[in-house]
């Protein structure tokens, strides 16, 4: 009973009024990215577009995002939750309510929305609810925080492609992803941004279904 209790708990997202207090300065984090030397907080060239992802571990899933062309840095954090300024110990407790994600920084010259939603439904599978594999929780969940009408736009119509080659391919299950216009991103501890480059052979629970998204659109150049 203990066991269900508790996986029930990490799978609902706290009520108002239930979640945890958090704290009103941010987290200490790294000032640069590990791979490419850019910083973490900007200031980002100009131009430059941002989007929040959540598709499980974070660390497995910046990887994904950070090796592609035009994408100026990527950092993980904690978003789409009530705490403010949570730790990682407080969101794997259910009690925030945030979801591990992404921030990826990227040109759009180079590359453009689409593909990088491509990306997202690739690497993960988006039909699992609050989970992703073995991985159980609220922050857990797939989601898309977009930044602009247009990037929302983009992910529903990349969800409903998706939806139907999932169909297609003989896949019963129905995408979960929230698409929510982007909510305040508090960035993860050091020790967490760029923690696969940091340790190659760390943890990594991304899996995707095996059928490919037919966003249809390409990078510009």
């Amino acid at each position: 009973m203990y066991i269900l209790d508790m996986f029930s708990k990490k799978t609902r997202m706290p009520a108002p009024g239930e979640a945890l207090p958090g704290r009103t300065e941010p987290l200490p984090t790294a000032d640069r990215h590990f791979v490419n030397g850019n910083p973490l907080k900007g200031p980002f060239p100009e131009g430059t577009e941002t989007a929040l992802f959540g598709l499980g571990c974070f660390w497995g899933a910046e990887r994904a995002f950070w090796k592609v062309p035009g994408v100026f840095v990527t950092a993980v954090g904690y978003a789409a939750g009530s705490t403010p300024n949570p730790t990682y110990q407080e969101v794997c407790t259910g009690g925030t309510g945030h979801n591990e994600v992404v921030l990826v920084a990227f040109d759009p010259a180079v590359v453009d929305f689409a593909t990088l939603v491509k990306l997202f439904f690739e690497s993960h599978d988006p039909t699992q609810g609050m989970r992703q594999g073995n991985d159980v929780g609220t922050q857990y969940r797939s989601g898309i925080y977009v930044a602009s009408p247009e990037q929302r736009r983009v992910a529903e119509e990349g969800k409903a492609a998706y939806q139907r080659a999932l169909a297609e391919a003989g896949h019963r299950g129905t995408i979960t992803t929230e698409i929510l216009d982007a909510p305040t991103f508090y960035y993860a501890e050091d020790y967490h941004q760029q923690y696969l480059a940091k340790n190659p052979n760390g943890y990594c629970g991304l899996g995707g279904t095996g059928v490919s998204c037919p966003v249809g659109l390409h990078a510009a150049h």
